[in-house]
């Protein structure tokens, strides 16, 4: 046990955040406790082995240690937890002699007697001398500083030391003491459940639990580990396994890394020997039968009393009774299912049978499964070899997989049904390896997809395989397609000259002309061709497909061909398969709504679209689309709902990989409107570093106006000026001439003007004037007015510019674009401003209270703050609370309630109200109705 910490303890910032990395999830967590230090208070964090507390404690405890006189630790174990006062001897020891002088002879008497063993020292017999003694070597300490107690593995503390430390705890009431401790739990703390009278010790104690990682974040760990190169999928079942928890989660990156056969797709993980230590050692007091049929609960999918029953486990009640009292197994009350305490425990209960166990229990399920799906996936598993009739079923259960929408289902079916395919059978291993790569696409598992791919092409000779693998090879690369280059002229060859095959090919080189030369002109030539080539092999969906690419170039190119190209990619027939496609006739329908200002059109197509994507299982195209659908609320000035789904969105690019610089660049503008504009500025740069390390010059232009927004949103004009003017270089390169691609030229207008260049600001708006007239872009061209009326407001002609504003405030509001009407309504108060007449800003922070864009509505109060008779209201007021808590505070301002508020920020309802308590106190205020009155202006 560690006695070492007599001295302050000097923090490095280099080891708080690269310690085990295991502060990754944590940020919120760290953010409350420290808070909590900070004010003097006590912290107790809690959570299951292995979950990072320690990690957490000694971090805060190495933060905290710098702002005390003396930092106090004990570290128990469970094999000394039955040895008396040694917890007291750890904390007390080395500090001992400096306080004895000052202790009354008979504390002093019986707490060396504790303390050092000799004599025959107990509670009973010196009882009150103990208590005592410890209070006053307490207080002592404190009389020269702060003191920090810092307990680890509370649930090991000898019972001697947590009655001691309690009673001394109980009476430190306005002592500069204050208790950090970790407690190992599978629950909330209730009462001196864990960890004897400590949690009531010190009133005010703040518990925090520490909560399982998420997927990204389990991603985060496992690559600051070094175990980088990992496939999604195999990250994913990590996390799965792990169920979150940090330290599993690096043994079996560790074991994965080691492994010299790695598993294949689908086959389990392999689970180190110290992990299966760790939570098998309670199968030994199971019988021979019982551990049989957790066997074959490990096996299944969902499995059931029921399903074990008609498994052949006669007895699997009294069994799984018999696992839930060792802890194995997990009881609840009303639910059929038998679950695992931990996902852990089935895998390595699965790993650690034989392989002839293994076939067994899947031969038995194969036939107890009520699931035709899970009945041909346990027959896969129970056999070896070859089997043309297991396969036929394999290949029919992943069609109904396909049709359920669980595309990853049908992946690992796929492969199943590959490995028990004869060479010569039809369709043969390869055809099927190929569909379940094009299954884990449209699951979202690119580097599944990949690895298929490339496995195929190393073994196929025929030409359709070959080119439907390198279609797979491309699509899986995303917007980084200058990484695949090589791949396009080897599937020309393959492609020979078969329209069919050279369809898919001209289709991606179309792609490849946006996103890596950034040429709309010779994209919409690839797009045309590969829908005359399809037309001519008979191929409806990749007509489709085809033309709704030459489409969407159209479209942004301004081309008078757009609506007629549109026109024909929505003719009959249709083919179901693209329907949700985020590349069909429907997303470039929606697109042509929303920048044509149709916003009740374009939300109803998207969310149809997105329904669909949803039901089939289509991860890419529901991140597309929840973009979309983000896109058109931020349009109509619904902000928060706008944040949300983008947020949505950016969770589900990162948790796949997928379209990660858009829904970024997406974020980015979300936020600037309704969330925090530092975040809104950190997603911007994002988007733009990886738009430029993948050479995606299509959406570079746009994450440049994401950054250049955000900048115009922070008060950064000139920085503003600098981003926005490289998007006009990188429009002008590309052929994009329709200004409502990116609407981003109001915005380079406004900050010219603010910067002292108004003939650029204007030569900017009748440039991009004509081209919105031409094209009737309604909403442009009330922006580009609001734009021109800051020009003339620079020239003094301050009532043209008004006028010009108001008309353009209310063809906004026709439009329904609520946010850009309140932008227009608080430059009209601004311009105002400038006349020596009375002038309110009441309209513009209606309008943007009604629209819950949070930054605008800071702006405006700043603003208003300056006006003859109005106190400064929110704004001032918030400047105190840190990033989170003024996020809470936004949101309760909006009426969300704490749960809502947890969801939204991806914390706990615990942390959000803590946060608040913390809120409360820095504003000198005390509930959520006052937060309200603030924004309100009442306060």
């Amino acid at each position: 046990m560690r006695r070492d910490f007599r001295e302050p303890v000097r923090p490095r910032p280099d080891l708080v955040i690269g310690r085990e990395n295991l502060l990754i999830g944590r940020e919120d967590l760290v953010a409350g406790a420290r808070e909590q230090l900070a004010a003097g208070g006590s912290v107790l964090v809690h959570g299951p082995a292995g979950i990072g507390k320690s990690t957490v404690l000694r971090a805060l405890a190495e933060e905290r240690g710098r702002g005390v006189h003396t930092v106090l630790r004990c570290s128990a174990t469970e094999s000394e937890s039955h040895l008396p006062f040694l917890a007291l001897a750890d904390l007390l020891g080395l500090v001992m002699d400096e306080v004895a002088a000052q202790l009354p002879a008979p504390q002093r008497t019986a707490l060396e007697s504790a303390l050092t063993g000799r004599g025959e020292s107990t509670l009973q017999r010196d009882g009150l001398a103990l208590r005592l003694a410890v209070l006053s070597t307490l207080r002592a300490l404190a009389a020269r500083g702060p003191v920090l107690i810092v307990a680890d593995d509370l649930q090991w503390l000898d019972p001697a030391s947590t009655e001691l430390l309690g009673f001394a705890a109980r009476r430190l009431g306005g002592t500069p003491v204050q208790l950090l401790c970790a407690v190992r739990t599978h629950s909330e703390p209730q009462g001196r459940e864990h960890h004897g009278q400590l949690d009531t010790a010190l009133p005010g104690t703040l518990t925090l639990r520490v909560d399982p990682l998420s997927r990204p974040q389990t991603a985060q760990l496992l690559s600051h580990r070094g175990y980088s190169g990992l496939p999604r999928s195999i990250v994913r079942d990590i996390h799965r396994t792990s169920g979150g928890n940090p330290l599993f989660a690096l043994e079996l990156g560790r074991a994965l890394v080691e492994s010299p056969t790695p598993p294949r797709p689908g086959e389990p993980l392999p689970v180190p020997t110290s992990l299966r230590a760790l939570v098998l050692n309670r199968l030994e007091a199971l019988s021979a039968q019982a551990r049989r049929t957790l066997l074959v609960a490990s096996a299944g999918a969902r499995p059931t009393l029921a399903l074990l029953r008609a498994a052949g486990r006669e007895n699997a009640e009294a069994e799984t009774a018999q696992a839930a009292a060792l802890g194995l197994l997990v009881t609840e009350q009303d639910a059929p299912g038998v679950r695992f305490a931990h996902p852990l425990i089935s895998a390595a209960l699965y790993a650690q049978a034989g392989a002839q166990e293994r076939r067994d229990a899947h031969a038995a399920l194969s036939t107890a499964a009520s699931d035709p799906i899970e009945r041909a996936r346990h027959l896969a598993l129970a056999t070896t070899g070859t089997d043309p009739q297991v396969a036929a079923r394999l290949g029919e259960a992943a069609a109904a997989a396909r049709d359920r929408g669980a595309p990853s289902v049908a992946a690992g079916l796929g492969l199943l049904a590959a490995r028990r395919t004869p060479a010569d059978a039809l369709p043969g291993p390869e055809a099927r390896r190929l569909q379940a790569a094009e299954d884990a696409l449209t699951a979202g598992e690119t580097d599944l997809a990949r690895d298929i791919a490339h496995d195929v092409l190393d073994r196929a000779t025929d030409p359709a395989d070959r080119v439907r693998a390198w279609m797979v090879v491309i699509n899986s690369a995303g917007h980084a397609m200058a990484e695949v280059d090589a791949a396009f002229p080897q599937a020309l060859v393959d492609a020979g000259d078969d329209p069919r095959l050279l369809t898919l090919v001209h289709y991606l080189l179309g792609w490849r002309a946006v996103l890596v030369e950034g040429d709309f002109g010779q994209a919409r030539d690839e797009g045309a061709l590969a829908a005359e080539l399809a037309a001519r092999a008979g191929d409806r969906r990749n007509e489709l497909l085809a033309l709704a690419f030459q489409a969407h170039a159209e479209t942004l190119m301004g081309h008078p061909d757009a609506p007629t190209t549109i026109a024909r990619a929505q003719q009959e027939p249709q083919d179901p398969r693209v329907a949700c496609d985020h590349n069909g006739p429907g997303a470039v329908r929606f697109r042509w709504l929303i920048m044509s200002d149709q916003l009740a059109e374009a939300r109803t197509a998207v969310s149809a679209l997105l329904r669909e994507a949803r039901r089939r299982g289509t991860v890419e195209a529901e991140v597309h689309f929840l973009r979309g659908l983000a896109e058109t609320e931020l349009r109509a000035g619904h902000c928060g709902r706008a944040l949300d789904l983008a947020r949505e969105s950016l969770r589900l690019s990162r948790d796949t990989g997928i379209g990660e610089a858009p829904s970024a660049m997406l974020a980015s503008f979300a936020e600037a409107a309704g969330g925090e504009v530092d975040r809104a500025l950190a997603l911007a740069r994002e988007a733009v570093a990886r738009t430029e390390r993948n050479g995606d010059a299509i959406y570079l232009s746009r994450a440049l106006a994401a950054l250049g927004h955000a900048q115009l949103v922070a008060g950064d004009t000139e920085g503003a000026v600098r981003s926005l003017r490289r998007v006009g270089e990188l429009e002008e390169g590309l052929g994009v001439t329709d200004p409502a691609r990116g609407r981003w030229h109001g915005d380079l207008a406004e900050a010219l003007v603010r910067i002292g260049e108004p003939a650029e600001a204007q030569a900017l708006v009748d440039a991009a004037r004509t081209r919105a007239r031409r094209l009737e872009r309604s909403g442009v061209l009330a922006v580009l007015d609001r734009a021109e009326a800051l020009v003339r407001a620079g020239r003094g002609e301050t009532e043209a510019a008004e006028r010009q504003l108001a008309a353009a405030r209310d063809r906004l509001a026709r439009l329904g674009q609520g946010l850009e009407e309140a932008r227009t309504a608080y430059a009209l108060a601004e311009v105002r401003a400038q006349g020596p007449r009375p002038v309110s800003y009441a309209e513009a922070a209606r309008l943007f209270r009604r629209c819950r864009a949070m930054p605008w509505l800071r702006r405006v109060e700043t603003a208003a703050a300056g006006e003859p008779g109005r106190p400064a209201r929110t704004t001032a007021t918030l400047e105190c609370l840190a990033a989170t808590e003024r996020q809470v505070a936004a949101l309760v301002m909006e009426g969300a309630t704490n749960r809502e508020i947890a969801a939204r920020l991806f914390i706990s309802v615990k942390t959000v109200e803590a946060t608040l308590t913390r809120v409360y106190r820095k504003l000198g205020i005390r509930s959520r109705v006052d937060i309200v009155r603030l924004a309100a202006g009442q306060g």
